[in-house]
């Protein structure tokens, strides 16, 4: 069994914070205004807005609690990988250049939170302060 040094278990765990923040900030901003996030989905062309509104505040809290305690972590990250992507294309996708040149800055940073979450997946969440539930083989 490898060991992990002082320096990896702060990085994952630092790590993990900050996929757990952005997800309880995206989650935060839907429930101070479900309406205005039903209207953005409504306006990307999604038909039951505010039932995706929810279906995707209900995603981003059990999200938060799998990067905070590590439960499910590695499909955890796949989801959030898929969900990231699907986000990217959906909100600030090619079609969105056109009138606005920063929605391609907003799709690119896309791209780099994906390649974090494929590398949380690999790795896993770390040896401290994360329970050991998920699929086989991985903590």
């Amino acid at each position: 069994m490898e060991t992990q040094s002082a320096w990896q278990t702060a990085a994952i765990l630092i790590a993990r914070l900050i996929f757990a923040a952005v997800f309880a900030m995206a989650v935060t901003f839907k429930f101070m205004d479900m309406g205005a996030t039903a209207g953005y989905i409504a306006a990307a062309g999604f038909p039951f807005p505010l039932f995706l509104a929810w279906c995707a505040a209900i995603l981003e809290v059990l999200l938060v609690i799998a990067f905070l305690t590590g439960a499910f972590f590695t499909p955890a990250a796949l989801v959030a990988a898929v969900y990231v992507i699907f986000l990217g294309f959906s909100f600030h996708g090619p079609s969105h250049w056109t009138g606005n040149q920063a929605e391609f800055g907003f799709f690119a940073d896309h791209f780099t939170f994906l390649a974090g979450l494929f590398f949380a997946a690999v790795h896993g969440p770390g040896k401290l302060l994360a329970v050991r539930q998920g699929w086989p083989g991985r903590a």
